[in-house]
């Protein structure tokens, strides 16, 4: 995994002063480490039982897509509010300084229904515990989260203590 790392590019100060920001898009466009990160994040999961994929906005989506189509199965959109055309259901959650939300359709997830989550980055949690929550007000069964990028110092691991949660680049600081 380790030489995966070397195909995440720092960026300092995006997308604000005192920020590292840990772009994708020299991993996305490189073919053979794509795939190699679709195809252990699939590894992982093969033998559970999911019924569904769900991506997180925006980067979320780029991953999911591929692994749910890996999977032969169905993904599920999950935005910030205002996004989707049909009824929604909502899920807030604490900023740093104030709220944000995320949104799914209603009808998105079936009671019962597994569901494997697949984001690019853990920072704080905040994000992907309120899809955690989305889906379980639907009824629906969180049945892992994958991410590409976990950021180890912020901790984010720590609202996630109920979860199967497989990464694949840890990074202590940033």
């Amino acid at each position: 995994m380790e030489e995966l790392k070397s195909f995440i590019r720092h960026v300092q100060d995006f997308p604000k002063k005192g920020i590292g920001f840990k772009d994708i898009t020299t991993l996305l466009k490189e073919e053979p480490q794509f795939c190699r990160v679709i195809d252990l994040i699939c590894e992982h999961f093969n033998n559970k039982k999911i019924d569904s994929v769900l991506g997180i906005e925006a980067r979320g989506f780029i991953f999911a897509g591929a692994v749910a189509y890996k999977l032969k199965k169905g993904m599920i959109p999950v935005r910030k509010p205002g996004k989707l055309p049909a009824e929604t259901i909502k899920e807030e959650y604490m900023l740093e300084y104030g709220t944000d939300a995320v949104e799914m359709h209603l009808d998105a997830v079936k009671s019962g229904s597994k569901v494997l989550i697949v984001d690019d980055l853990l920072a704080t949690g905040g994000t992907v515990k309120a899809t955690c929550n989305l889906i379980e007000k639907a009824g629906g069964i969180v049945q892992g989260i994958a991410f590409l990028i976990e950021l180890d110092f912020l901790k984010g691991r720590d609202k996630l203590k109920d979860y199967d949660i497989f990464t694949l680049l840890h990074f202590e600081s940033e």
